[in-house]
């Protein structure tokens, strides 16, 4: 019986060989600085209050500003008062930077790590069609209003 031709053999070296050719050259640059600011990212945030840091990400190093992402104003605003340990630890790190910038952003932070889509926010004639089904689907009521 023949190997299966959909699954590399054992101990195989492709996925590496595919991710070192990807990189390979000035076509793997997007991808490295990619890598390189979620690494940065992950040692930068533990250094934020643990709710601040579930809710703001670092989108880029722009010269000597570090740009953060976050999901709500209110974050915006915790997120410039802790800019200053931000700063003092990026400069630890060996980053020339000099300055927070911080944006608001709708979209999620993180992938969706479930793999499923997040659910669309429902409005409120849908909720109200929603709760009549359930309703009319509910055993303990009868037609009769009891």
């Amino acid at each position: 019986m023949s190997a299966s031709r959909s699954s590399p053999p054992s101990g195989s070296t492709l996925p590496r060989a595919a991710l070192d050719a990807l990189l390979a050259g000035s076509g793997g640059d997007p991808i490295r600085r990619a890598l390189w600011l979620d690494a940065l990212d992950q040692r930068l945030r533990p250094l934020l209050p643990p709710a601040l840091a579930a809710h703001a990400r670092l989108a880029n190093v722009d010269g000597v500003r570090l740009v953060f992402l976050v999901d709500a104003p209110v974050w915006h605003a915790r997120l410039r008062l802790a800019s200053r340990e931000l700063l003092d630890a990026a400069r630890s790190l060996g980053l020339e930077v000099g300055e927070v910038v911080v944006k608001v952003t709708t979209a999620p932070l993180r992938p969706n790590s479930s793999g499923q889509p997040a659910p669309a926010p429902m409005s409120p004639v849908a909720r109200e069609a929603l709760q009549a089904v359930l309703a009319a689907l509910d055993p303990k009521r009868g037609d009769g209003g009891s």
